[in-house]
């Protein structure tokens, strides 16, 4: 037994061992997104400001439909005997939370910064307000591995009602789409984006306070 950051710090270490191991969002799913982003010029054309002005949006809308299916894929990268495992080891069930998030999190801001290149060279984005994105990005990436985290412990819970995910996923997302894009646009302007900013802070605390205090009822409705 051993006190919950330290646990929580464990987890992170695992998940992302584990990833180095597999590699599954550097070599699957970063060029899938990157792919992604690629084929719209090619849908709507080399229309240059029409491209400029739908990049950022298209970028984070990329960035939010895989940046939850790799949270959730990762989170739920454990079997019954490996939960079973850890929860008779005495790991406590938010610290299990925590650390699956942050190292989602951490996965996330890699996955955006790569694509945020690549949507500068295929769009032709402003960069205006730059120093911005050291918070924007975090956040988002924060609030996606959150979502996302809570989303596959609750299809744990279920026994892999995986159908009911874009139902969980789809209304809490909307304020992160909107926050990171308004944002941006705002930037763009010349505009504030503290208010925009401040949605996304709260959809990201609410999904943590929500994320730490569900995690031993889940655990135990398994």
């Amino acid at each position: 037994m051993t006190s919950i950051p330290r646990q929580a710090i464990e987890i992170l270490r695992r998940d992302l061992r584990r990833e180095l191991r597999t590699g599954e969002v550097l070599w699957v799913t970063i060029p899938f997104g990157a792919i992604a982003l690629l084929l719209i010029p090619l849908a709507v054309g080399t229309d240059i400001p029409l491209l400029r002005s739908l990049g950022p949006g298209i970028y984070w809308v990329v960035v939010l439909l895989f940046g939850v299916l790799v949270a959730m894929r990762r989170s739920g990268a454990d079997n019954q005997a490996q939960r079973d495992f850890l929860a008779l080891s005495g790991l406590d069930p938010a610290a299990r939370f925590v650390g699956q998030a942050t190292a989602n999190a951490l996965l996330l801001l890699g996955f955006e910064l790569v694509l945020g290149v690549v949507s500068i060279a295929l769009y032709d984005s402003s960069l205006t307000g730059w120093p911005w994105l050291l918070l924007i990005l975090p956040i988002a990436a924060a609030g996606l591995a959150l979502l996302g985290t809570l989303a596959a412990h609750i299809v744990e819970s279920l026994g892999g009602a995986t159908a009911l995910v874009p139902l969980l996923v789809a209304p809490l997302s909307v304020p992160l789409l909107l926050g990171a894009t308004q944002s941006m646009e705002a930037l763009r302007l010349g505009r504030s984006i503290l208010g925009w900013l401040l949605v996304m802070l709260i959809v990201m605390l609410t999904l943590a306070i929500a994320g730490i205090l569900t995690a031993r009822p889940l655990q135990e409705a398994q």
